[in-house]
Order: structure tokens, then sequence, then C-alpha cells
């Protein structure tokens, strides 16, 4: 586990990440840049498991010795996780190591994971994940100790976009001076959103999406699929193996905001006001997070059926349900008014940030439409 051998696909980035520690190019912070999906997570776990074992090959770590046998259960003492979390009151947890156990199962279960999952795991779906303040001294406790093992100590933050602002500003200080031996790497999917001041101390790694070659290989192997089921889910998912791994199991979300997606249209089209109010409470109903991967959602539907009317079959990533509907749906999104719905659920995202109230949020974005759809 927590190889560069588990890693799906990727070689051209676990060479250049295996020649940095050969050649003795250790940087102190890396920042991990790239798409939901790609595996940025489970890079920056094999890559801090070949910096700390002492008897790595040319090609991995070894994966047999005391170091590695802890790294395989994540219970190396100099290993620290800090992750977003929803503060629990009643338990009292605010803290990462709160959540550990939650955090060490999934990790052992698939690194390949976003916050949406995470927030399951913790049945915390409504809430909004971030790193909390005070994460930060306890941070500069644990890195204030001696290494246990006498080698690196290694701290992967994951999501350091979800940093609060206190935080940001005292690991800042951290990686400005770094304890000796201390190697800090950030997993980010929104870069844009880290402290400047964070970003330029920090050696950016931008990892690309996974090759459909690469997935469809790890779905037949590691998932039994067969030749042709694999390469069209490998296709489906567009370089991103958690979308992969979900259409090989969807889950009731994905259901939902499907159903929800086609069900706003047909209202739309057919004027229904009094139907698209009852809508719009449907989906204020949902919680803060799951409306901003409902909108995400709508967002990738609108460009697939955009996508659609030209007719070039490899350049869609749809299911066979959602290719099905955009049959007769596809038309309606043309080139008069696709940016309009594109700029319309952007707005909504942003509104959904500000916590505005969301049943005028959906009730106004859904009168919208009736306007977009007859363009």
């Amino acid at each position: 586990m927590f190889q560069f051998k588990d890693v799906v696909g990727q070689e051209a980035a676990k060479q250049r990440l295996r020649l940095e520690v050969q050649e003795g190019r250790i940087a102190h912070a890396m920042l991990f840049c790239g798409p939901a999906g790609s595996g940025k997570l489970a890079l920056a776990l094999a890559y801090a498991h070949y910096v700390c074992c002492p008897h790595r090959s040319v090609e991995d770590a070894c994966g047999e010795c005391p170091t590695c046998a802890k790294w395989n259960k994540l219970a190396h003492p100099d290993l620290h996780f800090l992750f977003p979390v929803v503060k629990n009151s009643k338990k009292k947890k605010e803290l990462c190591d709160d959540f550990l156990p939650e955090w060490r199962n999934l990790l052992l279960e698939t690194p390949y994971f976003g916050l949406n999952r995470w927030q399951k795991e913790l049945g915390a779906e409504n809430g909004q994940p971030i790193i909390y303040a005070r994460e930060s001294d306890e941070l500069l406790r644990k890195l204030s100790l001696k290494s246990m093992e006498g080698g690196y100590k290694v701290v992967i933050i994951w999501l350091p976009e979800k940093l609060h602002e206190v935080c940001a500003n005292k690991l800042l200080k951290l990686l400005e001076e770094p304890p000796s031996q201390t190697l800090f790497l950030l997993v980010s999917e929104a870069p844009e959103r880290i402290l400047p001041t964070i970003l330029s101390r920090t050696q950016r790694f931008d990892v690309p999406r996974i090759e459909e070659r690469d997935m469809a290989l790890f779905l037949r192997q590691q998932c039994g699929l067969t030749e042709v089921d694999s390469a069209n889910i490998a296709h489906l998912a567009n370089g991103n193996l958690i979308n992969a791994l979900e259409a090989m199991k969807p889950d009731a979300d994905t259901a939902l905001f499907f159903e929800l997606f086609v069900s706003l249209m047909r209202l739309a089209w057919q004027r229904k006001i009094r139907e698209m109010k009852l809508w719009s409470e449907q989906v204020a109903a949902l919680g803060r997070e799951r409306q901003k991967y409902f909108l995400e959602y709508c967002q990738r539907m609108v460009r697939e059926n955009f996508i659609y009317n030209f007719h070039c079959s490899d350049m869609n990533y749809m299911t066979v349900g959602e290719e099905n509907f955009s049959i007769r749906f596809a038309p309606y999104i043309n080139e008069r008014n696709v940016m309009g719905m594109m700029d319309e659920l952007a707005q909504a995202q942003v509104h959904v940030e500000q916590n505005v109230n969301p049943r005028m949020i959906f009730f106004d974005f859904a009168l919208k439409m009736i306007v977009l759809l007859k363009q």
C-alpha cells in the first residue's frame, strides 16, 4: 500500500519524483496540483513513503522493512496529516487527530476520493469542512518533537485551500523556517484559493489526468471488468479515477442530480412556475455542500449536451441514461444560450458560498432557464 506501484498510471510523474530523491533534491515543501481523481494524494503518499524507506530501490520503497510496515498501516510516528473536518460540538471534536481513525480507514480503502466522500465518512454532508485555527498549534507541538525514527518528519496537508486564515498564517511561518528534515506535502485541487505567500514557498508539482489506457488497464486488472466495459468507463471518467469507481457503482446523489436536472429542464420548457417553486425548495433542502455538487453536475451536463450537437462521440463523457436524455435535449443547448447557462450556474455557486437563501437562489435560477431555453 502507498507505494509508486499502487498509483494508477502517472509514470512520468513517478519517474520525476524518484529522480528528485535519488539526486538528493528533496524540497522541504511541495504542492501537488491537479484535477480531481488524478491521483495527487496517492502520489504524495507514495513519494513520502519512498523518502522515508531506508531500503528503497531505484523504483520504489522496499515494502518489507519495519518502516514500510508502519507506512502500510499509516501508523508511522513521523507521519502527520492535516485535512478539513466539520466540528462536532457534542463530542468536542475539532482537531484532525480526533477524526484520524475515520481518515485512516478511508485511505486504507482507497486514496482516490473527494471531499464529498470524506464528508459522508464524517456523517456531515451538510457541513462546511475546514482546517480549523487550532490545528496550527497542534502541528507546531508535533514538529517541535524529535523524529521518532531518526529520519524525515512528514506533514501531508490535504486540500490546503480549506485552511482557516489563522492556521494558514501560522503554517506560513513554518514553511519560511521549517524544522530540520521536515517534509511538507500539500495536495490541492484549487491552488488559486491558497494564500499567495504559501504558494511562493512551495515547489509546485502538476499532476495530469490519468490516461485512458492506464485507467482501462487498472479497471480490468484490479476491478475485474471486461475489456469493453473497462474501455467505456475509462472514457466516461475523462481521466478521473473517482468518476470511474463511481460509474461502477453509482451512488444515490448521482441519480438524484440527474433526476433534478431533467426535471428542471422539462419544467422550464413547459413554464410550470408552481412546480418550479417546489423544485427549488427540494434543492434547497439538500444542504450547502450537496447544492454545490449539484451545480457542478449541471455545468457538466450543459457542456456535454452542447458538445453532443457536434456528433463527436470521443469528446462526450456521459452515462447511457444521460446520453439517452441528450438525444432530444441537446438541440436546446446551442451557441445562443450555452454561455448564459454556464454564467448563471457559476453565479448560483457564488451565492451558495455566500450563504444566500437557497430557495431564492434556485427559484431565480429556474426562472432564468425559461428564458435561456427559448433562445
